[in-house]
């Protein structure tokens, strides 16, 4: 796929080892493979989707040697040029020792954000074992990612990842940008609304469908993949800040060629072309 600069996409949120949640389903197989065929095929789906950076999310992990899970992410990282690795905070280590890792890890400049698992563990954002985090964020000018909305695990539960619960943290941590996954998915005006009165919020767009090719092409003939466009565009424009959103893919549980094919209708809009990858670029420093 032959680009110009402006055609280029950084994916904010994609998957290159399974993520290790409580109750989650298995990831697709492609996850399981060795190390070297996995970046082999996220090289190739990068190059067919025409996407130059992306941002891989780590395991949640008990290895004391590797508290934000991203050892597997940063092996993956070095076989495929533009990928970056996110941390996992674990609120249930918060404790000195393990944060001090924590931090040795940061020090290393090579993670891009951490990523909170809302609703699969189950705390809220003001969890006091997520405050160290949201503080080492800040110091180290990093993002703290949710997710947020639905989730695919039954033992999850939807009152911690409402987009909503986002206001809180945002307001008493200034100084620390917090993302809003899936755009708070199904709950996009609830997200915007976030985003509209907090300066430290943004959203992503990623995982608002999951399947392989065939899936989409059945979700578009039936006209869903429209509707969500508009629903989105609702959002996008409710919010008012044109800058404070992301393009995900959710890879592998979305195609990244047909997912970007899905949001095109926003990904070509004048207003919203910052999404493809400025947007990215400028909270993740990249």
């Amino acid at each position: 796929m032959m680009l110009n600069s402006d055609d280029a996409i950084i994916d904010a949120h994609v998957h290159v080892v399974p993520p290790g949640l409580p109750g989650l389903p298995a990831f697709p197989a492609v996850l399981d493979g060795a190390e070297e065929v996995v970046a082999a095929t996220v090289r190739a789906d990068m190059a067919a989707s025409g996407t130059v950076q992306a941002l891989a999310m780590g395991v949640l992990s008990d290895d004391p040697n590797d508290p934000l899970g991203v050892a597997a992410t940063l092996r993956i990282a070095d076989r495929v040029p533009g990928l970056h690795a996110i941390g996992v905070a674990d609120p249930r280590r918060s404790d000195p020792e393990p944060l001090d890792r924590v931090e040795q890890q940061l020090r290393q400049g090579r993670i891009k954000g951490l990523k909170a698992y809302l609703g699969y563990l189950h705390h809220g954002p003001a969890s006091p074992g997520y405050v160290p985090y949201y503080c080492l964020a800040a110091r180290y000018q990093i993002p703290v990612i949710f997710h947020s909305g639905d989730t695919y695990a039954a033992s999850a539960k939807l009152k911690y990842a409402h987009p909503l619960l986002i206001d809180e943290v945002a307001v008493d941590y200034p100084d620390t940008d917090f993302v809003i996954a899936h755009c708070g998915c199904p709950w996009f005006v609830d997200a915007a609304e976030v985003i509209y009165k907090n300066a430290n919020v943004w959203a992503d767009l990623s995982g608002l469908f999951v399947g392989d090719a065939a899936a989409f092409a059945a979700l578009a003939a039936r006209g869903r993949l429209q509707r969500t466009v508009e629903r989105l565009r609702e959002a996008l424009e409710y919010a008012e800040r044109p800058d404070r959103f992301l393009y995900g893919s959710d890879w592998p549980l979305a195609p990244m060629a047909a997912y970007r094919a899905f949001l095109a209708p926003l990904l070509d809009d004048p207003t919203w072309q910052a999404v493809r990858a400025a947007n990215a670029r400028a909270l993740f420093r990249l």
